[in-house]
């Protein structure tokens, strides 16, 4: 094939792509696909920010784990620890895998494991795994614990957060102890009562007694007229 043939398919092929350029830009322009006002998919957690940047994420109220522990459903919690057996061990061997074993974690100091290599933001944070701080992290890790090495989404439901806790709580030698339910808010002070209504025919206290007219003031001795 000679030089001439060469030059005919290259420009065939510059020229087809320009083509597919040119109508890709003007399809473009002609249907430009228009925002909705509203998204069509709420993310669950996460609010509007209409002013513009990252959406910050909606405040979870803690639950009271002196009364949810005793409710939750720890066999649903070893089903949902499934999700983390791919990465720890809950068994007592405390096998460190990808990441620490969970066997004990509750109430155990945050980074702990002798052998593993935390992140840097792990150790950072610091503290213990308390319920709080396990329901908060396992909700979002990475967005909790900036840095940390632990790649999985989260769990949003706080039901199955609840549930795997109390599993948790429950695969360790000595469980974790359950603290005492939250009291219960205290109710509104009474009412002031309404100040007594003087008696029948009794005379207030304060009450001003007449002042003597100015010709009984006269008659007084020593009175002076100047």
């Amino acid at each position: 094939m000679d030089s001439f043939e060469w030059n005919k398919i290259i420009g065939a092929v510059l020229g087809t792509a320009i083509f597919i350029f040119v109508v890709r830009v003007v399809a473009e322009a002609i249907y430009e696909p228009e925002k909705p006002a509203k998204p069509g998919y709420v993310v669950e957690g996460v609010v509007e920010n209409p002013a513009g940047g990252a959406a910050a994420p909606v405040e979870e109220a803690l639950p009271d784990w002196g009364t949810v522990l005793a409710k939750a459903d720890a066999a649903a919690g070893k089903a949902t620890s499934s999700k983390c057996e791919a990465c720890h061990d809950t068994t007592s061997a405390k096998t460190i895998k990808i990441g620490p074993p969970l066997f004990g974690v509750v109430d155990r100091p945050r980074a702990s494991i002798a052998g593993f290599s935390y992140s840097g933001g792990m150790k950072a944070k610091g503290g213990t795994w308390t319920y709080d701080e396990l329901f908060k992290f396992l909700k979002s890790p990475g967005a909790y614990i900036n840095g940390t090495k632990m790649s999985f989404a989260g769990i949003s439901r706080a039901e199955d957060r609840i549930n795997l806790i109390a599993f948790l709580r429950t695969n360790a030698d000595s469980p974790a102890a359950i603290p005492p339910p939250k009291p219960a808010a205290a109710a509104a002070p009474a009412a002031a009562p309404a100040a007594a209504a003087p008696a029948a025919g009794a005379k207030p206290a304060d009450a001003a007694k007449p002042a003597p007219a100015a010709s009984d003031a006269a008659k007084k001795p020593g009175a002076s007229g100047n």
